[in-house]
């Protein structure tokens, strides 16, 4: 007499027997159905194995989706992501002739979708992991279309790409009445200057008038836009009283020039940000030179993922703010620090230690 046994598939992920009652790794069909039949001869082995899938197997931290795993700046993501202990769901979005390809990266296979299986796609990958927040390091003419359809499935999500209809992208993002922390600068401590640029374009508008701006922008050749923090800057300058077109920006994106010229390291040229901003008074007396200068892409992948954690506080504390930028980010952990007295704070970087209000870094 034949026997059968249903349990639940999520129990099963990654697990089935063979003939020989051998484990040996399968994918759950997207049926309907939410149970998995199996027979008698091997009930045993699964109630072990799927006790053992749950605890070790089954990732029950915050599940992220980063679209763009074949480019360079998703797969920084991932590694972050993974380094933090973050679920990297084995789903992303890419170009159409990348789709169905398979990446590894972390140490995991994430499976690439082409633009026609992208509303499909989400859905089943929000239906799977409901707490999921999408990454987006896309191209510039893919963020519109991107927000709006993050925006149609109701997913929260952190987005680093640069350019497209910035107007639009807030209005779509907020009529969608969605989560999600958009900045063109992920890296916390970039975001940091642009904080003071800020504060001194407000506290001392004019302070600059009649001074002349020289601005050099050194990426790798495949970024195609102008730099979001570039732009930021400028406007700080411009507000400061200096008379400044976005057009006059130096792009600088020949590998030749960026040794010889901007000192850019060779095994750094496919992955770099090397800003310089020089103000000239009047007559040449008086210069001041501003210069950050970032090689790799850690500094804004690691950033991606504190603003992802960062947005499932936000909607875990149904906060009434929706809309967030990096500046929200960088104040929460001030301020998830300051309160705090004689007290040691583990980060994944730096140990802090808090004394009657001084702080000592080591």
């Amino acid at each position: 007499m034949a026997f059968v046994v249903k349990v639940p598939a999520k129990l099963l992920v990654g697990y089935q027997h063979d003939n020989n009652n051998n484990l040996v790794s399968f994918s759950i069909s997207r049926r309907s159905s939410n149970y998995t039949c199996v027979s008698r001869k091997q009930r045993c082995l699964l109630s072990v194995s799927a006790t053992l899938n749950t605890h070790t197997h089954m990732d029950l931290s915050l599940p992220i989706m980063v679209n763009s795993c074949v480019g360079k700046m998703g797969q920084a993501v991932v590694e972050a992501g993974v380094s933090a202990g973050l679920h990297i769901v084995p789903e992303s979005f890419g170009i159409e002739k990348d789709a169905g390809k398979m990446v590894q990266v972390g140490g995991k296979d994430i499976r690439v979708h082409g633009p026609s299986d992208r509303e499909t796609v989400l859905a089943f990958v929000m239906e799977e992991y409901p707490n999921l927040i999408v990454v987006d390091f896309t191209v510039p003419n893919a963020v519109n279309d991107n927000a709006e359809l993050y925006s149609k499935a109701r997913v929260p999500f952190v987005m680093g790409t640069t350019g497209g209809d910035r107007d639009l992208l807030y209005k779509t993002v907020e009529d969608a009445g969605i989560y999600a922390v958009i900045s063109p600068q992920m890296g916390k401590q970039v975001v940091a200057f642009l904080a003071a640029m800020e504060i001194m374009a407000e506290q001392f508008p004019g302070a600059f008038s009649g001074y002349t701006l020289e601005v050099l922008e050194s990426h790798q050749a495949t970024k195609l836009d102008i730099s979001g923090t570039a732009k930021a800057v400028i406007s700080c300058f411009q507000k400061l009283g200096v008379s400044f077109d976005l057009d006059q920006i130096q792009l600088i994106r020949d590998p030749k020039q960026q040794i010889e010229t901007i000192g850019v390291p060779e095994e750094h040229l496919n992955g770099h940000a090397f800003h310089t901003y020089r103000l000239k008074s009047p007559d040449g007396t008086v210069s001041f030179e501003f210069q950050h200068n970032v090689c790799g892409r850690s500094i804004y992948a690691e950033g991606a993922i504190d603003a992802a954690l960062f947005l499932s506080k936000k909607i875990q504390s149904k906060a009434d703010k929706k809309i967030y930028d990096m500046i929200d980010v960088l104040r929460e952990d001030v301020y998830e620090i300051l309160p705090l007295r004689c007290k040691k704070i583990k980060h994944p970087r730096i140990v802090v230690y808090i004394q009657s209000g001084n702080s000592k870094i080591e």
